[in-house]
């Protein structure tokens, strides 16, 4: 919940502008607060992808105050987040919650990043894997044979938003090979699955993170409202990824 008009157009015009030069085939997503979102598709003109950071899991109706996956896509977005830590924390958003949502999403055509990730409580008590494994079969168990296309995975540990912690790029690699192996055992095509990391990644340790083999990408927070770190995280992303 940051932003205003006036940094929608400075941000995404200057990213836009570099992404234009970017060499290493990156694809480059803004995903604003909902009320900004018309005006970041304008200015993304065509070069960017858009998206949502939530939305509701019904089709239309009596729910006021949500967003449907029709409007999101009516509005000229082709991504939608789902299950983000602070949606499931703050806003009580259960494992059944997001598997609705995402059936909503891939059902309208549209791409959800669903967001996974233990607390500190979890990963310290030894229950990362098993906590994040549920989140993944939970979230995912409506998918069916021609929607995995439709899906990205990120990697959130909750410890690590907003903290400036950040996982060491060994435990995310080693987080993002289950996560690939556990898509694999719903019979996902989980080598085609992009898996994004998010919590804490900047200009300074994007290299690292990216670098490991099962890391597809990032689910970037703060750094993203500083068009320049933004850019910089997007050209570390290696060629090909």
């Amino acid at each position: 919940m940051n932003g205003s008009k006036d940094l929608a157009e400075k941000l995404v015009g200057y990213v836009r502008s570099e992404a234009e030069s970017l060499d290493n085939g990156v694809e480059v997503v803004i995903i604003p607060p909902a009320i900004y979102v018309r005006d970041v598709v304008e200015h993304a003109a065509g070069t960017l992808a858009v998206g949502v950071q939530n939305l509701g899991q019904w089709p239309s109706g009596a729910y006021t105050g949500e967003i449907s996956s029709e409007m999101v896509r009516d509005q000229g977005c082709k991504y939608a987040l789902v299950g983000h830590s602070e949606r499931r924390q703050i806003f009580g958003e259960s494992d059944d919650v997001v598997a609705a949502k995402v059936e909503r999403v891939v059902s309208s055509g549209l791409i959800a990043v669903v967001c996974v990730g233990e607390t500190l409580e979890e990963r310290d008590a030894g229950r990362a894997d098993g906590v994040v494994a549920g989140q993944v079969r939970s979230g995912l168990s409506g998918v069916s044979a021609d929607q995995w296309g439709k899906i990205v995975v990120a990697y959130e540990p909750v410890w690590a938003i907003g903290t400036g912690k950040t996982a060491t790029a060994e435990d995310a690699q080693a987080m993002h090979a289950m996560i690939r192996d556990v898509l694999a055992d719903m019979g996902a095509p989980s080598e085609s699955i992009s898996l994004l990391y998010g919590g804490s990644v900047k200009a300074d340790n994007a290299a690292a993170l990216f670098a490991e083999p099962d890391i597809d990408g990032g689910l970037i927070g703060g750094a993203s409202l500083v068009a320049e770190d933004f850019v910089s995280i997007c050209r570390s992303m290696p060629a090909g990824t």
